[in-house]
């Protein structure tokens, strides 16, 4: 996977870094193709902002989430649990949408009408 940081109005850290690395690299064991994110990493008052950009192949995913006391790893981590949620109910729904014997309405409404 590949990610790109955006740091706004926070001094660029490599702890910050790794730590999105370890959170979001986990994600590629999920994804079936390659996938990009774009994070950026934001501080205004009181408040740390993670903010997402994830896109893989017809997938795209945009999260945000807050942390109060100007603490970004909580915010990070909050950050990937949505994106986590989010993967997980699209796998879920392509792998129902996948599942056998699928028959369309056209053929219910034809089986009663013909009164089989």
């Amino acid at each position: 996977m590949k990610i790109n940081i955006t740091f706004k109005n926070i001094p660029s850290s490599e702890s910050l870094k790794a730590h999105i690395h370890e959170k979001f690299d986990r994600f590629d064991k999920i994804l079936d193709h390659p996938a990009k994110a774009h994070v950026v990493l934001a501080e205004e008052k009181l408040r740390s902002i993670a903010e997402i950009n994830f896109t893989s192949d017809k997938l795209k995913i945009h999260a945000k989430d807050e942390a109060d006391e100007k603490n970004m790893y909580a915010a990070i981590d909050g950050l990937s649990e949505k994106v986590r949620i989010q993967l997980q109910k699209s796998k879920d729904k392509l792998r129902r949408h996948l599942a056998g014997n699928k028959h369309s309405i056209k053929d219910e409404f034809f089986d009663e009408a013909v009164g089989t």
